[in-house]
C-alpha cells in the first residue's frame, strides 16, 4: 500500500534548516508496528502520521525511531503545513484556527497567513512541574559541573504534553562542552519520569535569540535534536514560573551548531504560579513530496 508523504523542515524559513519531519497521510489503515517501522526507516527525530479524528479537525500520531510520544512541536507544525500544501486546510483569512487530536489530547493550532508563507503556532497543554532531580547525579551524566548551573535553580521534569528534563546552565560555553554518558543516562532515565533531556541557557547565538538549547539523545534516537518544540514549551514554562525571564514572550534558538539553525516564537499564557498554556510557533518549509510503501510489517 502506498501512502502520500511530505518531507518538511520545521522552525525555519530556509531549506535544510530547523528540524526535518516526514508526514505520512491517510495512516488509519496502518498498525502501530507499521508506523514504528516507517519511523525507523525515516530515521528522523519524529515521523508524523495523519489520522482521522472524531474530536478534532484532524488527528496525528508521532513516532520516534524508538517509541510513540504523546505531543511534539515540530511534527505538529509539519502536519499543519503539509495539510495546507495539499489543500486540506484552506487559509483564506489572515488567521485560521484548527484543532488537532494527539495522544496528549486535543490542541489548538493557529495559522497566520503572511505575504510569502505561513506562521504556525501550537498551543501546548497546561504545564505540569514534576520531579526535581539531584544536580550531583544529573551533571555527571551530561559532562558538566554543579558550578555550571544557575545557583538556586532546580533541575526538574516539566511537561506541556511530553515530560522533558529541564537543565538550565550558565552559558553557551557550558552548552558547547555538554555531552551524554549513554550508560549512566539510560540507567537514570529507566527509573525517572522524563522522555528526554533539554539543556539550555539564557543567551541566543544570534542577536535575535533569548535562549539557546541542545536536546541530546541516545540510540536508537538521534544523537541530538535540531529543534524541539515540546521541550521549548516546557522550557518557556520553567523560565517564566521560576522568574528567570522578565517577559512572557521570547525567541528560542536551537540547532545552529548542527548546521540546522532553528527559531521559534514562544508565549507563556498566565501568571507565573498558574500558567494556563504555552504557545510555540514558527515557519515550515516543504522539502519534497512523494509516496512511501507501507506494506511491510515490523
Amino acid at each position: 500500500m502506498m501512502h502520500k508523504l511530505i518531507w518538511v523542515d520545521a522552525f525555519t524559513d530556509k531549506l535544510f534548516g530547523g528540524n526535518p519531519c516526514a508526514v505520512v497521510f491517510d495512516a488509519d489503515s496502518l498498525s502501530d508496528d507499521q508506523m514504528h517501522t516507517l519511523a525507523r526507516e525515516m530515521n528522523l527525530s519524529e515521523t508524523a502520521f495523519i489520522v482521522k479524528s472524531t474530536r478534532a479537525n484532524f488527528g496525528a500520531r508521532y513516532f520516534t525511531p524508538a517509541e510513540e510520544i504523546p505531543l511534539a512541536g515540530h511534527p505538529t507544525l509539519s502536519v499543519i503545513r503539509a495539510l495546507i500544501s495539499e489543500g486540506e486546510i484552506d487559509v483564506k483569512d489572515a488567521r485560521k484556527t484548527v484543532t488537532l487530536e494527539l495522544k496528549a489530547g486535543v490542541i489548538n493550532v493557529d495559522i497566520y497567513r503572511e505575504a510569502s508563507d505561513y506562521q504556525i503556532v501550537m498551543t501546548q497543554k497546561k504545564p505540569q512541574f514534576l520531579t526535581t532531580h539531584d544536580p550531583k547525579i544529573v551533571t555527571k551524566i551530561f559532562g558538566i559541573q554543579e558550578s555550571d548551573l544557575i545557583p538556586g535553580c532546580p533541575i526538574q521534569t516539566v511537561s506541556t504534553g511530553t515530560p522533558q528534563l529541564m537543565i538550565l546552565v550558565k552559558s553557551l560555553d557550558v552548552l558547547k562542552k555538554s555531552s551524554i554518558d549513554i550508560h549512566a543516562y539510560q540507567s537514570y532515565k529507566s527509573q525517572s519520569d522524563f522522555f528526554s533531556p533539554h539543556l539550555f541557557c539564557l543567551s541566543g547565538v544570534t542577536h535575535e535569540g533569548n535562549t539557546f538549547a541542545r536536546h541530546l539523545g541516545v540510540p536508537p534516537e538521534a544523537a541530538e535534536d535540531a529543534f524541539t518544540g515540546s521541550a521549548t514549551g516546557g522550557m518557556g514554562a520553567f523560565l517564566w514560573h521560576y522568574g528567570l525571564i522578565t517577559s512572557p514572550h521570547f525567541i528560542a534558538e536551537q540547532g545552529h551548531w548542527m548546521g540546522r539553525p532553528g527559531r521559534a516564537k514562544v508565549e507563556i499564557v498566565g501568571e507565573r504560579e498558574n500558567i494556563e498554556s504555552v504557545r510555540v510557533g514558527g515557519s515550515v518549509v516543504i522539502v519534497m513530496k512523494g509516496e512511501i510503501n507501507s506494506s511491510a510489517h515490523a
